[in-house]
């Protein structure tokens, strides 16, 4: 396992021969992680950080003989999440599946006999049944923090209490939801409950989104594994730092990025792996990224108090 890393300098793990996983910009290899190593550390080039970086299992030739080298962002690396050395997975937990070569972010969403899973993958709206050997929690790295952390290996997941969304999702809640429609995925719109329609499905009005005919709000019936509450106030921030993950405000909905360059103390450049873009927001528009982890919300200054 990796020694923790000051929240202060996330990029000083990237040194020669360092272990990575890599994001890519490629279509139909966006939302996955693939493992590699650090062949030539960051360095500043036209307002970039980049790593020369070697794959462990993509190759640059058919024959399978010689692994790919690419000059990549620093915003697309990340260390290799650390692992429990066994875990019972639950219904509607984030995991990374492994899969063609990478580990791709989905949910679970049935439990199968002889330890399998159903994994529903929101980017391309696929459900692909894994052993749980090919699973493992979907964990971000925040600040030089993994989130959430490693977890105590003498606590037993089905002694957690499972969270019953019932409860937390009940008429008339303030809620988030996520959409798998072209051109939405990866963003969370607000939404309340207007009832639950049957196990784990909830009918949901949105906050922003209207009809086609702009006559009223959407509606819409999602599953729960769609659907997390409204995320708490934080405290102010003055200021975000490079490569701290935030939630960027940009077409009615907030969508998960990276700040990839400050441009003072009011503007950011924001980058977003799903589509591989860049784009500038005020600071008003942006607000530090939380994630739904069994029932809590955590950040990464209170990952390590799990």
């Amino acid at each position: 396992m990796h020694k923790p890393l000051t929240p202060n300098s996330p990029m000083d793990y990237f040194k020669e021969g360092a272990e990575i996983e890599i994001s890519s910009d490629e279509d139909g290899f966006r939302g996955a992680w693939f493992a590699g190593t650090v062949v030539n550390p960051p360095a500043k080039k036209r307002n970039k950080t980049l790593v020369h970086v070697e794959y462990k299992t993509i190759m640059a030739d058919e024959s399978g003989s010689c692994p790919l080298r690419e000059t990549i962002d620093v915003v697309q690396l990340r260390p290799p999440p650390p692992r429990e050395r066994s875990r019972t997975f639950q219904i509607s937990e984030e995991v990374d599946a492994y899969y063609n070569d990478g580990w791709w972010e989905g949910v679970i969403t049935e439990a199968h006999e002889n330890s399998r899973f159903a994994v529903f993958f929101r980017t391309s709206r696929e459900q692909l049944e894994f052993s749980e050997n090919d699973l493992r929690l979907h964990r971000e790295w925040i600040n030089g923090n993994w989130v959430p952390p490693l977890e105590e290996e003498n606590v037993k997941n089905e002694e957690k209490s499972a969270v019953d969304v019932r409860s937390v999702f009940s008429e008339g809640a303030l809620v988030e939801v996520s959409s798998d429609e072209e051109g939405f995925q990866g963003a969370w719109f607000a939404a309340t409950i207007v009832k639950s329609i049957e196990r784990n499905k909830f009918l949901i009005e949105y906050k922003c989104l209207r009809t086609e005919d702009d006559t009223e709000f959407l509606r819409e019936e999602v599953d729960a594994v769609h659907i997390r509450p409204y995320p708490p106030e934080t405290v102010a921030v003055d200021r975000f730092h490079l490569l701290e993950e935030v939630d960027a405000m940009f077409n009615d909905g907030w969508w998960v990025g990276v700040i990839s360059k400050v441009l003072g103390r009011t503007s950011y450049i924001v980058y977003f792996r799903g589509t591989n873009e860049e784009m500038e927001f005020d600071h008003s528009d942006i607000r530090l990224h939380q994630d739904w982890i069994d029932g809590k919300w955590v950040m990464a200054s209170q990952a390590l108090e799990l």
